[in-house]
């Protein structure tokens, strides 16, 4: 049996001046996601490719193990990592204190 990707909640900003992942963003209903800033603009699927590259880089994990499951037009995204659970976990609370 196959085991369930890892999903990560993000909330991501395109146009930003660099790219970044880390940080809390604290939702109005309470809901927690890491932050990720991406250089490329919200168009044509550029910033929701350049935010799955950066958090591939983040994880340090091959780009093709990331993938938008949520939220391809939204600023609030959910990503598929592909990739050890417990490592991931760990990276996680890292970046969502940075």
């Amino acid at each position: 049996m196959a085991e369930a990707p890892f999903i990560l909640r993000v909330r991501v900003t395109p146009g930003a001046s660099r790219v970044s992942v880390g940080g809390k963003w604290a939702g109005p209903g309470g809901d927690t996601r890491l932050i990720v800033r991406v250089t490329a603009p919200p168009e044509k699927g550029k910033a929701n490719k350049a935010a799955a590259d950066a958090l591939a880089k983040a994880f340090g994990l091959p780009k093709s193990a990331v993938s938008i499951t949520a939220g391809e037009t939204d600023r609030l995204k959910s990503f598929a990592l592909d990739g050890d659970p417990p490592v991931l976990t760990k990276r996680l609370a890292a970046l969502l204190e940075e």
